[in-house]
């Protein structure tokens, strides 16, 4: 596990979950850049985070009919 700074643990406090759970979560609602505001950081410093706790952010094109499917491997 990746070690955490202040801000980062500060975030993990004022949403009362782990930045592994939450980043995710919130960058398939809203986006990288209102993830970001949401969370009071820079663009930069969020993806700094999703690369140090090795967090992928993938931009997939699907053509119209086309789904997509995410699974997670335990």
């Amino acid at each position: 596990m990746a070690r955490k700074t202040k801000l980062m643990q500060r975030v993990e406090s004022d949403h009362q979950r782990p930045l592994e759970r939450l980043l995710p979560e919130l960058v398939n609602e809203l986006g990288l850049s209102e993830t970001a505001s949401e969370l009071g950081v820079s663009k930069a410093t969020l993806g700094y985070w999703l690369l140090k706790l090795g967090i992928n952010v993938r931009r997939v094109a699907l053509a119209p009919g086309e789904t997509l499917e995410v699974k997670r491997v335990s």
